[in-house]
């Protein structure tokens, strides 16, 4: 009711007024009171209309920094409003709407303005900083603003300007680096590229043999045969590594696949497979991200390109849980055959996965698994090769990652 009342304490003190001054000149005959009750009803009036009639908008431009918003972490907002009345305004208050995905205090006080017929009032820019709270694109705005008239009596709340997108991505936490015998190239990328003859065809894939790099997979093909397949344009030695996001529905709960956000344990994963990811990156490895069915979840990331690793989390910021098909596997097929390091984040497990696990763990250079959220036997998993750890839903992943790899290094593979 309170925002609904136009008046303010002020303003509503000179209506009571008036109205006791009417009637009491009405009852005692004085027409200097009813004079008076006169004139603060058209002070009113004159201040509604102020507020009302002359006050226009030209835009409201928001700017963040960083441009895309991550979770657990700081954004500043500014906002440059582009303002003008006829009739300078009284200060005031203004709120920015603040989405489900950033937390904040988006208050301030509001200038007070000038009148616009003059030359040189120029935006009114408002700053304010925030947190990344849920994962997401989300609809920042309108700005609101509560001012009054240059009288202080009436009061009113409005909106300007519309919303604007913001891109909150999963939180990249700083892991520790690898081990130093994670693989032949020890993260060094060294490429030679040895073209093919004329007149080969750049976009036949053909099968996988020893000493190709993962980076030249071709994933498309990979899943259509059931086996690793390479691009054969060129060969290189560069180390590649592999991240893994098992998105099936079934090591999660159903609400991981409704909206970014809706369970905690698939953010937890997704924050550890962009982690995972910018880790190998700045180790010097060129990165591909699939899912589970072999799907590439993005374009590869090139070894030393941190911005793109940045930019890979931005576009993780949508990714959800899928349906799992009848032939549900925790790893592609080909991933048996990946020699540099190999990185699984994955739910809860079942016992005939460890079979699949034991082939992945054979080949590579550096095959880790994190599990969240699930009950896994990680001594099975450490004897099988891997190194194993398990974390809860909002768990920390840099010490998961620790604990992966402090335990059972000897099964590191140079």
């Amino acid at each position: 009711m309170r925002r609904l009342w136009p008046l303010t304490l002020r303003g509503t003190g000179a209506l009571v007024l008036a109205v006791t001054a009417y009637v009491v000149a009405q009852r005692a005959g004085i027409p200097e009171l009813l004079y008076f009750a006169v004139l603060l009803a058209v002070l009113l009036v004159a201040a509604a209309a102020a507020l009302l009639l002359v006050r226009r908008t030209d835009d409201v431009a928001r700017t963040l920094r960083p441009e895309t918003a991550e979770v657990d972490r700081l954004v500043t907002v500014e906002l440059r409003v582009g303002l003008r009345t006829a009739l300078p305004t009284a200060p005031g208050r203004w709120t920015d709407t603040l989405p489900v995905g950033l937390r904040g205090h988006a208050v301030g006080d509001f200038p007070a303005t000038g009148s616009g017929l003059r030359s040189g009032s120029g935006p009114i820019t408002l700053r304010y900083e925030a947190v990344g709270a849920r994962r997401g694109v989300h609809a920042l705005g309108p700005l609101q603003v509560a001012t009054t008239d240059p009288f202080g009596l009436v009061r009113r709340r409005f909106g300007l300007g519309g919303t604007t997108a913001v891109t909150v991505a999963p939180r990249i936490v700083d892991l520790a680096p690898l081990p130093p015998a994670s693989g032949e190239a020890g993260g060094t990328r060294q490429t030679a590229a040895l073209q093919l003859g004329q007149g080969a065809d750049n976009l036949v894939a053909r099968p996988y043999a020893p000493g190709d790099s993962m980076r030249r997979i071709h994933w498309r093909a990979t899943a259509h045969r059931d086996m690793l397949m390479v691009r054969q344009e060129e060969q290189e030695s560069s180390p590649a590594a592999t991240v893994i996001l098992d998105r099936g529905v079934r090591r999660w709960s159903p609400d991981a696949a409704t909206a970014p956000g809706a369970d905690e344990a698939f953010e937890t994963a997704v924050s550890a497979c962009v982690s995972a990811v910018a880790r190998l990156v700045h180790e010097g490895y060129t990165v591909d991200v699939v899912d589970s069915d072999g799907t590439l979840l993005a374009d590869p990331v090139e070894g030393g390109e941190e911005s793109e690793a940045r930019a890979l989390a931005a576009a993780f910021a949508t990714v959800v849980a899928r349906d799992d098909g009848p032939g549900h596997r925790l790893v592609p097929a080909a991933a048996s055959a990946l020699l540099g390091p190999v990185v699984v984040v994955t739910g809860a497990l079942q016992q005939d996965d460890l079979i699949a696990l034991g082939g992945v763990a054979q080949h590579s250079a550096l095959p880790v698994l994190l599990s969240v959220g699930g009950s896994v036997d990680v001594e099975g998993l450490r004897r099988a090769g891997w190194h194993a750890a398990t974390l809860p839903p909002a768990g920390d992943v840099a010490a998961a990652w620790d604990a992966a790899l402090d335990r059972g290094l000897a099964h590191v593979r140079g």
